[in-house]
């Protein structure tokens, strides 16, 4: 079964999700030490900045993952797959894949700018499914 590009984003997004928690956690096993930080001791100990800028970058892929992926599956329950909806789909991916850098580098303005990137591809999606 050969999938579309909305759902093959989706499948990569969730992936790219998926994969973003180790360097935060990795970064504490190595700073505070496995057992403490297994048995979360360290949840309020310091990290290094960018670690802290990872966490929270993933967290910010959760909670919008939740909408891009259900719009992608309402868009393919219906039937709606177009240029625009693949075009968007491929442009949220690579947005979030930049947000993540941007945001873990502290680069200035870099982490509103792709996400807001990334809800105006969600609004497109959205766009195509109830016109």
């Amino acid at each position: 079964m050969e999938l579309s590009t909305e759902l093959s984003m989706l499948l990569w997004t969730s992936g790219l999700t998926l994969l973003m928690w180790l360097p935060y956690i990795l970064t504490r096993l190595m700073t505070h030490g496995m057992i403490p930080s297994l048995t979360y001791q360290t949840d309020n100990l310091p990290i290094a900045g960018w670690a802290e800028r990872a966490k929270k970058a993933h967290y910010n892929a959760v909670e919008n993952l939740i909408p891009f992926g259900a719009l992608v599956l309402i868009a393919n329950a219906a039937g709606v797959s177009n240029g625009a909806t693949a075009a968007a789909a491929t442009a949220y991916f690579w947005l979030r894949v930049a947000h993540y850098i941007v945001y873990v580098m502290n680069v200035p303005f870099g982490r509103t700018l792709t996400f807001a990137g990334s809800w105006l591809a969600c609004l497109c999606i959205f766009y195509q499914i109830v016109v």
